[in-house]
């Protein structure tokens, strides 16, 4: 099973680098918004650039993920190919394992650019425990963002999924505190982030790299929606089954 789980990221992978501007548009938004807000204001404050980093590395990971498998699922599911491979007796383990696997590469792709200007173009600094930290806190949070997206691929038509996913993107990184450094954010904002799954990561990603105090009801939160997202997608992997199947 994990040799057809890689090759299906291989083939995967191979299928999105054919299109370049797909790569290129995962990394571009997250190392924009490091450019314009992170560098000219809080570049300098080793802090809050640390703090600033953390946050557009948490904005990757929801980006990428959301539109990676939120609209990637459903542009699959309307390929003539899609229905024939799921036909075949391996069954769907190793393709879910391949698109996570692909997932994770794109993820990396957008995560680097965000990294590499954090590192040469701000103050912001980790000792070499926080970093291994932040490493697996980025894989842990991760895992709402790919759930929500794999339910919304699998239960929404390619168009549906395109305009939700859309729709999605920005009231989740405004609501979840994303464009704000810890306590900046308006009162609302302050109070309902730690109860969105953008708030929650976003809350794990501080604590990982600074003196941030962890928040339990934040974490409860994140894990209450990973929960809610794998019912989803199970569901909604489901249904389209057994519509296209039954």
């Amino acid at each position: 099973m994990s040799s057809l789980a890689l090759t299906h990221a291989r083939f995967q992978i191979i299928e999105l680098f054919r299109i370049p501007i797909a790569v290129i548009g995962s990394a571009f938004w997250p190392a924009a918004s490091m450019l314009a807000f992170v560098v000219p204001f809080v570049g300098d404050e080793p802090v809050y650039a640390t703090y600033a980093t953390a946050s557009m590395v948490t904005f990757a990971v929801m980006s990428t993920n959301l539109f990676q498998y939120g609209i990637g699922v459903s542009e699959d599911r309307a390929q003539p190919w899609d229905p024939f491979v799921r036909t075949l007796p391996a069954g769907a383990a190793p393709r879910f394992a391949g698109r996570i696997l692909t997932g994770l590469a794109m993820m990396a792709v957008a995560l680097t650019p965000v990294v590499l200007i954090a590192m040469f173009f701000t103050a912001a600094t980790l000792s070499a425990a926080e970093f291994v930290t932040a490493v697996v806190v980025t894989a842990a949070i991760s895992i709402p963002f790919i759930l929500m997206g794999l339910a919304i691929g699998y239960s929404l038509p390619q168009k549906a999924a395109i305009v939700v996913a859309q729709v999605l993107f920005l009231p989740l990184a405004f609501g979840g505190g994303l464009m704000s450094p810890p306590g900046g954010a308006p009162g609302f904002v302050e109070d309902l982030a730690p109860y969105l799954p953008t708030g929650g990561a976003v809350r794990l990603m501080w604590a990982a790299v600074g003196d941030y105090p962890l928040e339990f009801w934040s974490a409860a939160s994140l894990v209450g929606w990973t929960g809610l997202f794998a019912a989803l997608a199970v569901w909604a992997y489901r249904r389209d089954e057994g519509r296209r199947f039954g």
